[in-house]
């Protein structure tokens, strides 16, 4: 008989703590004989070399345990905004989150980002906030923070005395034999027909108040508090009570069709390929063959596996709500669907855009074939890095969030593959948007057999709008299949502009063209149309735009007027500071390229007391000497005759 599930994930701020609370739970569960530590890289959701040296998490681990008869499947996300793409495709698996804050940092810019998404998602979330027994824990000025910050109050579930020391303490305002009266009327305050009783002066029953407390938290509702130090293991053991109690079961019927999400790829040094499925409906077994709907592929299972970090267990099927490790898929890439329906699979969160592109560079020339496969492997496991293999080049970009990655994917190449890799310093992306309005035409019809005639007026679009495509075309000019096939095409076709960037912001409209009733093919259309877009950006010119940050400092009254000054010289603009007692508050926007390193000097000019958030905010025009103009990577539509042997394959 199956086991009750709760599926949920840890996530939080860098150092928060979330790992730590992992091995708490696996202790506890009796998973490992004793809690491993984080700093001495013993941790067992911290198994890769580079995460047990760094003492961080740089990637989601899967873990699974039971806890009071209940399986709860456990997934520990990493902490740092570099990492923001694992956290985006854990978002979409979990049925209730634990947000852990830091008792003495308290809410962090990333922290206000989850929780942006968890609102985003409705996930049911419990608020845990650790290492109470660190010097400088100050409880009250974190849940104040919370309330000003993420514009929620939670409802505390406890009380501490003692904070910042081991001697710190925890009383539970919520239990058969202690319910604090504001909390108990806080809570029937929310239902009818508990309120009539409790104006009647009958008492409610501690289960009553813990079933409308968990359909409040379920309902989102009522965001519960928990207080704890993991490291000592103080509060871990109430904080599963909680998940256990609070947090629901998933849904999905296993006697429906399949219905599963592919929400990361791991490896087995025996099996090979693991993909961590969530199933929303339907089941999968062992050497069943399973309908990949992303790639239009069918795949045989070889296994299905319960995962515990570190080691598996052949469970042999999975069913509708659970999480397992399947093996046996070859061409299965991170967020892939299985099965023929979408049904119950959340839509995809977005917290972080890659804002940096990077050349990766094998040190030794022998190994660029090898760099290539071990590139294609991890752009597979993780999609936001857009790998890129320029073959005429012979050059791997990719795209990434910072410098901690970009550390964290050399030592992985170098540990993993064996690959002595070297990644190149980080440019600034740019884009490009159509500077006015104009028409690209394209007469592809030689050398024969080929014919595809397109106009296209290309306009500048509002800021943010992205690539919006209409064709007013009759289908007796050109058929639609081929109409079809040219708006397939535009994506493609706008990958780099006149300046070397990707085109947004702007509207394209197919105005005139003709097909031909013996010479035209589909593959015909897919060809002319970066042409034709191209010859209309020549006659339209780009702008650059370069991505803005929005930021907000706190540091204190001194500093005001050289953090003002470096706005200025940053190109930044900023609004009038805040002030309160000796300290200022300050926002406002900057380029990315003139302040990547700008926390970095401002940690150092403050002595680490100043406090900076940071988030991308869009795009904004940008002269050509302030930006960057890059060539054109491979062979340009503008060169047509070369670019026309290239589509037909008939130079490498």
């Amino acid at each position: 008989m199956q086991l009750p599930i709760r599926n949920i994930a840890i996530m939080a701020h860098a150092d928060a703590g979330k790992t730590t609370i992992t091995e708490q739970f696996l202790f506890l569960g009796g998973q490992i004989r004793k809690p491993g530590n984080v700093d001495q890289g013993t941790a067992q959701t911290d198994f890769l070399p580079v995460e047990k040296d760094r003492g961080i998490s740089v990637r989601s681990a899967n873990t699974s345990f039971v806890w009071k008869e209940i399986r709860i499947n456990l997934i520990d996300t990493p902490g740092h905004v570099d990492f923001s793409a694992d956290v985006e495709r854990v978002m979409r698996v979990p049925d209730g989150v634990i947000l852990v804050l830091s008792a003495v940092e308290g809410v962090q810019a990333h922290t206000e980002t989850l929780w942006a998404a968890l609102r985003g998602r409705q996930i049911p979330v419990i608020f845990f906030i650790n290492k109470l027994d660190r010097v400088g824990a100050d409880s009250e000025l974190v849940i104040r923070s919370i309330v000003k910050e993420l514009k929620i109050t939670p409802l505390c579930l406890q009380k501490t005395t003692g904070e910042g020391a081991s001697e710190v303490c925890i009383t539970s305002l919520l239990s058969p034999d202690n319910m604090q009266d504001q909390l108990v009327e806080h809570i029937v305050a929310t239902d009818e027909t508990l309120l009539n009783r409790y104006l009647d002066d009958q008492e409610p029953s501690f289960t009553d108040i813990s079933r409308q407390l968990t359909r409040l938290i379920r309902s989102n509702d009522i965001f519960p508090l928990f207080f704890g130090s993991a490291k000592m293991g103080l509060g871990t053991r109430e904080l599963l009570d909680a998940v256990v109690d609070y947090f629901p079961s998933p849904g999905g019927d296993a006697g429906s069709p399949l219905s599963a999400l592919v929400y990361g790829i791991g490896h087995d040094k025996i099996m090979g390929k693991i993909a961590y499925v969530r199933l929303f409906s339907g089941r999968i077994s062992n050497r069943e063959m399973i309908w990949n709907a992303t790639r239009e592929v069918e795949e045989k299972v070889t296994q299905v596996r319960r995962v515990f970090q570190g080691r598996y267990e052949d469970i042999g099927t999975v069913e509708a709500g659970d999480i397992a490790g399947i093996s046996g898929f070859g061409s299965v890439q991170t967020g892939d669907l299985l099965g023929g329906t979408n049904a119950g699979i959340p839509t995809e969160v977005k917290l972080k855009v890659p804002l940096l592109t990077v050349q990766v560079k094998a040190v030794s020339d022998k190994d660029y074939a090898a760099l290539a496969e071990a590139m294609s492997e991890l752009a597979m496991e993780d999609p936001a890095l857009e790998f890129e293999w320029l073959r005429e080049e012979a050059e791997f970009h990719i795209k990434v969030m910072g410098w901690i990655q970009m550390e964290v994917l050399e030592r992985i190449l170098a540990d993993r593959f064996g690959i002595s890799a070297r990644i190149e310093n980080p440019t600034v992306i740019y884009k490009e948007t159509p500077s006015g309005t104009g028409e690209g035409f394209v007469r592809y019809w030689m050398p024969k057999p080929c014919w595809a005639i397109v106009r296209f007026r290309i306009e500048p679009g509002e800021r943010g709008s992205g690539v919006a495509f209409q064709s007013i075309v009759p289908v007796n000019d050109i058929q639609q299949k081929y109409q079809n096939e040219v708006e397939r095409s535009i994506s493609g076709a706008l990958k780099q502009g006149i300046k070397g960037w990707e085109m947004t912001d702007l509207r394209i409209t197919m105005i005139a063209g003709e097909d031909h009733p013996v010479h035209s093919r589909p593959g015909d259309f897919t060809v002319a149309t970066p042409m034709g877009i191209m010859d209309g950006l020549v006659n339209t010119g780009t702008t650059l735009l370069e991505p803005m940050i929005r930021f907000q400092i706190q540091a204190t009254e001194e500093l005001l007027g050289a953090i003002v000054s470096d706005i200025t010289r940053m190109r930044g603009s900023f609004e009038s500071p805040v002030m309160d007692d000796g300290r200022f508050t300050i926002g406002g926007m900057v380029p990315l390229a003139t302040s990547i390193d700008f926390p970095v000097k401002l940690s150092s000019r403050s002595g680490g007391k100043a406090r900076i958030s940071t988030q991308f905010c869009g795009y904004r025009e940008c002269t050509d000497e302030l930006g960057v103009i890059r060539p054109y990577k491979g062979i340009s539509p503008l060169d047509t005759a070369k670019y026309i042997l290239k589509a037909r394959k008939a130079i490498q």
